[in-house]
């Protein structure tokens, strides 16, 4: 593998700098939290015609810049088939996200809603309550129920479920700690450990348990320092600052894109270029530093320093993907078969270096 050693300083200009740290406060605005009603009964709606559905869209956070894509292609998916999508915006909190729910099953004003979930389980029983009472339910993006290592349907009568595997994503990363660990003949090797939304994503819990249940077998690999990003540049930025300043003994970072985005500012502030970054997301300016971790590498300028690699994610793919497997569950009477579109990438979806060329990504980062 071709890559700059331990050269992981960015050139970026000022300007970039403060840009995506304003970027990033503009989508941190908390979103009240909602406390849930009693369990809904689902109002009966009027049987779907070949046009005219009108779908929900429970997003966990329309703000996060992995969303965006994810909602643009659902509602072009959506329009192409002459339906009309709703978006209902939960910022991160599950109370929301179960009291919107519960609002759009008794509301009986859509024909199908879409859960992006933030924590599955607090939403199961009202989804099991809504499919027995004839509601068309589809799940996305993040698993419904409790086997976070699969993407099969784990609630009966799903309409739609379009979804990755959670602790893949923290198995791949620890699997690239431990290469990179080697790579760069890192010993001890001190990690930095971001979190996204710690303790509340069942995302967030799923990848820290596979996390650790790889590098627990490598007694030289240890989290020395954690913080938390909420998928934001800024609080990536000042999580990586505040573990610096404590544990200097830092040598890697581990974070979802968005934080390793802030990270690099930090790193690169802090005149750290022994510091090595490994991401998951698959964001277009994290295949960017990966691209500009290879010796030679032209047109880098712009980016804002170097990552080792990335799990990649596919949140167009997924968008297109739930409303078009929903609405043809709707209009055949007949559920939909579940759908892993991060298990169609090539190299397992690790992306590094060596291959970040054979992939497309989907959001910016």
């Amino acid at each position: 593998m071709a890559y700059k050693s331990h050269n992981l300083r960015g050139s970026a200009p000022r300007g970039v700098v403060v840009t995506l740290i304003a970027l990033a406060l503009a989508a941190c605005t908390a979103a009240p939290v909602a406390t849930p009603t009693a369990a809904p009964t689902a109002a009966p709606t009027e049987a779907p015609t070949q046009a005219g559905l009108r779908l929900a869209f429970l997003s966990f956070a329309v703000a996060n810049s992995y969303d965006a894509p994810m909602l643009a292609e659902a509602q072009n998916a959506a329009a192409a088939e002459g339906a009309t999508l709703t978006v209902l915006d939960a910022n991160n909190s599950v109370d929301a996200q179960v009291a919107q729910l519960q609002d759009a099953i008794s509301s009986g004003q859509y024909d199908g809603i879409i859960v992006q979930p933030i924590f599955g389980q607090a939403l199961i029983p009202d989804i099991e309550a809504a499919i027995a009472a004839g509601a068309h339910i589809a799940v996305l993006d993040q698993i419904l129920g409790s086997d976070l290592s699969s993407t099969e349907k784990q609630v009966d009568g799903l309409a739609a479920n379009v979804v990755f595997s959670q602790t893949e994503i923290g198995r791949k990363q620890g699997e690239l700690v431990v290469q990179a660990c080697a790579e760069f003949e890192l010993d001890p090797c001190n990690l930095g450990f971001i979190w996204s939304l710690k303790g509340v994503s069942a995302l967030d819990i799923a990848i820290d348990q596979a996390f650790n249940e790889v590098i627990a077998e490598h007694p030289h690999i240890q989290v020395v320092a954690e913080g938390e990003s909420f998928y934001t540049t800024h609080f990536g930025l000042t999580s990586t600052e505040n573990m610096l300043v404590s544990n200097p003994e830092i040598n890697m970072i581990v974070a979802a894109d968005q934080g390793i985005t802030g990270a690099v500012i930090a790193v690169a502030n802090a005149q750290r270029d022994d510091i090595v970054m490994i991401g998951y997301g698959g964001a277009a300016i994290a295949y960017d530093r990966i691209r500009c971790s290879a010796e030679g590498a032209e047109g880098c300028d712009f980016v804002v320093g170097r990552q080792y690699a990335t799990v990649a994610q596919r949140p167009a793919t997924e968008g297109r993907y739930v409303v078009e497997d929903l609405i043809q569950a709707i209009r055949s009477g007949t559920p939909s078969d579940a759908r892993d579109p991060v298990g169609e990438l090539p190299d397992d979806g690790v992306v590094t270096v060596d291959n970040v060329g054979n992939f497309t990504p989907e959001w910016p980062g």
